[in-house]
């Protein structure tokens, strides 16, 4: 109760006039001029959490209630009939969703570890199912029902605890059962009782209790624009709500809008296009490669490794957009140990390699012509870092074609305190001598940052 009546305040508190800055219109148009947040831009890396009811079975993915009772597949039905009386309902696998071993402060202290600059935490999945006590879900929700507590809360306080590190929310749109937005569709999304009732107050219900600085919407596909009431609620989150100033929101907006408008751009789940596109985009993308929650039945084969998970975040920041990285939590509210080392080994990585990648723009070119494993960052500054996902196999040097040297041209490895001998190829390229480098004495890997400074 104490983590709300403060919540709360700091809402108050954070309340954003826009009285002589823009108001924004229920358009696109207006909408999709409003510029970014730079916080967002600066931040290049965050951490996706996927918990809820799915969490108990831990079986297929974060869909299991679809696919055994929507369209139903195989394996879940079968996994059902194996495992579970015949009477038993979705809703009974609450009794089982304990969070007994939650510790907050340990989830942000990890995240924070990880280097991540934001969290998004998914406050409602299509399954319905609340993390915290929302007035619009009675008894569907983790304070009425297990694990009896206001996840969202207790998890936003502790975030914002460690420094540097911004919290965000995941909301369905949509759900999958609720009889509300059934008859909407049933009514082919003509009348509004779901929007009305649930969706709209719900909304409301998350940005002014906990603040978030991301709003990350999905399960919109069904259904257009007009019938979510998108335009209308983004003109109130831009100009009225208490994160007007600082909230940055994804294109999951209804169908159509995927790509096209909102803030950030995620286009599809696992997205890297591979090349620089003109609007900030984002890659959310999964450490176990076969699910966002958690399932018991996953393969070690399964997980990506570290060199994986750092090539998705090198390719993606050279190419101008955020990686959203994550990981699903058990149902007793631990995160997996696969995953921590995943997470922990990622912020070693940016520990000694983080100015490649924070507060970095695309340079001119995003790969190299002639290394084609080496991408690209630039700082404000004026730096260029050649990130290398693959060294030479011979060993002997490192081409790159695409930066040209000066009289003042300067090379360095981050990681290595010696200096690098190169020189410049008749071509006029940067040549790096790989054999001069005391590997054992590289703080990094499996992928090398090369810092150039004053190249053309």
């Amino acid at each position: 109760m104490l983590r709300l009546c403060l919540l709360l305040i700091l809402a108050v508190l954070h309340t954003h006039t826009v009285t002589g800055s823009q108001q924004y219109k229920p358009t696109w148009e207006s909408l999709d001029s409003r510029p970014l947040p730079q916080w967002y831009d600066d931040s290049k890396f965050g951490i996706f959490i996927h918990w809820g009811v799915f969490s108990v079975p831990s079986f297929g993915n974060e869909w299991f209630w679809w696919f055994w009772k929507g369209e139903p597949q195989q394996k879940y039905v079968d996994f059902m009939k194996q495992n579970y009386p015949p009477s038993f309902q979705y809703q009974d696998f609450t009794a089982d969703f304990t969070a007994e071993l939650f510790n907050e402060t340990s989830w942000a202290q990890l995240f924070k570890q990880s280097g991540a600059k934001y969290v998004v935490l998914t406050s409602k999945h299509h399954e319905g199912f609340t993390l915290w006590p929302s007035n619009y879900s009675w008894n569907w929700n983790a304070q009425d029902l297990n694990p009896h507590m206001d996840i969202v809360g207790r998890l936003a306080t502790a975030i914002r605890a460690e420094k540097d590190l911004r919290f965000g929310l995941y909301h369905s749109l949509y759900e999958w059962f609720n009889p509300l937005y059934l008859a909407d569709k049933q009514n082919n999304f003509t009348t509004h009782q779901y929007i009305n009732d649930t969706l709209w107050p719900q909304l409301h219900e998350i940005v002014d209790t906990y603040i978030p600085e991301v709003l990350w919407t999905d399960g919109d596909w069904e259904a257009s624009e007009e019938y979510w009431g998108s335009k209308d609620f983004l003109a109130w989150l831009y100009n009225d709500s208490p994160v007007s100033d600082k909230v940055v929101t994804n294109d999951r907006w209804g169908s159509g809008t995927m790509c096209h408008h909102g803030g950030y751009y995620t286009c599809q789940d696992r997205y890297n296009p591979g090349v620089l596109l003109d609007h900030k985009w984002e890659n959310c993308m999964t450490i176990d490669s076969e699910s966002w929650g958690f399932r018991r039945e996953a393969q070690i084969s399964d997980y990506l490794s570290l060199a994986e998970i750092l090539t998705q975040l090198v390719t993606t920041v050279s190419c101008g957009g955020n990686l959203l990285l994550n990981v699903g939590p058990t149902k007793d509210g631990t995160i997996a140990p696969i995953f921590e080392e995943r997470l922990l080994a990622v912020g070693d990585w940016l520990s000694v390699n983080g100015e490649a990648i924070y507060n970095t723009t695309p340079w001119r070119f995003q790969n190299d012509s002639c290394a084609q494993n080496v991408w690209y960052t630039a700082s404000p500054k004026g730096s260029v870092y050649a990130l290398a996902l693959e060294l030479p196999t011979d060993g002997t040097s490192l081409t790159l074609a695409l930066p040209k040297p000066t009289k003042t041209t300067s090379v360095s490895l981050l990681g290595y305190q010696n200096k690098i001998k190169w020189s410049q190829t008749t071509e006029g390229d940067i040549s790096i001598d790989l054999s001069s480098v005391n590997w054992l004495q590289v703080k990094s890997g499996p992928v090398w940052v090369f810092k150039l400074v004053d190249v053309n």
